[in-house]
């Protein structure tokens, strides 16, 4: 993780985010947090993951999701050189299906 980040005002964000227990509890908190726009665009980043760790292409993508080729391209850069964020929320994700 980019270090930067890293202080105490994203520590207790965090910490809320892993205190809230349901979908629920997860809608109410992020409609609150966020405009509806932020959270679409946070909803297609995991959308476009999701996809190209299917191995679909930016085409496919593109047309399936609304994503430009430039936020397709920034997601597939975190998958192949990022935290690995997005890859250990699909592996948890698949185990619960």
């Amino acid at each position: 993780m980019n270090e930067k980040l890293r202080d105490a005002q994203t520590d207790a964000l965090f910490d809320a985010i892993l205190g809230l227990t349901s979908r629920e509890d997860c809608y109410r908190f992020f409609d609150d947090l966020c405009t509806i726009s932020e959270l679409r665009a946070m909803t297609q980043r995991y959308e476009v993951a999701r996809l190209l760790s299917e191995g679909r292409i930016y085409a496919d993508i593109a047309e399936r999701t609304g994503a430009s080729t430039a936020t397709i391209s920034r997601v597939n850069r975190c998958l192949v050189y990022g935290s690995d964020g997005y890859k250990d929320a699909l592996a948890r994700s698949k185990r619960n299906e």
